[in-house]
């Protein structure tokens, strides 16, 4: 999947797009997620999400003609199916999003921040729409909650081209992260019994 360029950098094949299942009331929203899916074509890039047909990711999913990774993968439950995702994707795109944009996108940052995996992140800004988020971002790392070094695993732009090229130019946080770090993951997650005290 992901490989690294003689001129240091990112080359992806697969992105995991999160955004919304509602197109949002302003048409750059939609204008932003048309673009996307046309530069992820002209990238001769693939796809990879949760199999929405209707909304943001309607319009994304539509635009591509390259591979689909269109296997139906039953799953335990929703953490199980994020790191599906995560595990054949190569970097995560954010569109403009509600709830589960948001609960999809901190899920791989924390899975940046901990060692899991060491794959670029962009938020796509539309008409700033992530400039509140980004301010928190930058807070946190005020108050020393988020080390100055994890606030660059996010990167923006307001476009996707610029994304695009933000996303190629990625520098690692961590360096290399283990292959057999994601199988681990989700063995110690399967092996996990609820127990119920009484």
């Amino acid at each position: 999947m992901e490989e690294k360029s003689d001129m240091g950098k990112v080359i992806f094949k697969r992105v995991c797009v999160f955004c919304g299942s509602s197109t949002g009331k302003r048409d750059s929203y939609r204008e932003a997620a048309l673009e996307l899916g046309k530069e992820l074509v002209s990238n001769n890039l693939d796809l990879v999400y949760g199999g929405g047909s209707i909304g943001l990711m309607g319009i994304v999913s539509a635009e591509l003609t390259g591979e689909t990774i269109g296997e139906v993968r039953p799953v335990a439950n929703m953490h199980q199916r994020k790191a599906e995702m995560a595990q054949h994707s190569d970097c995560f795109i954010a569109l403009p999003g509600g709830y589960g944009t948001m609960e999809e996108l901190m899920e791989v940052v924390t899975w940046a921040q901990l060692g899991i995996h060491d794959k670029p992140i962009g938020l796509l800004n539309v008409d700033g729409y992530y400039d509140s988020f980004l301010k928190f971002i930058d807070h946190a790392v005020e108050e020393e909650f988020i080390t100055p070094s994890q606030r660059h695993i996010i990167v923006s732009a307001p476009t996707a081209l610029q994304l695009i090229q933000k996303l190629q130019e990625y520098t690692r946080v961590h360096g290399a992260v283990a292959k057999a770090k994601w199988e681990v993951e989700q063995v110690e997650l399967n092996s996990i019994q609820p127990e119920i005290a009484r």
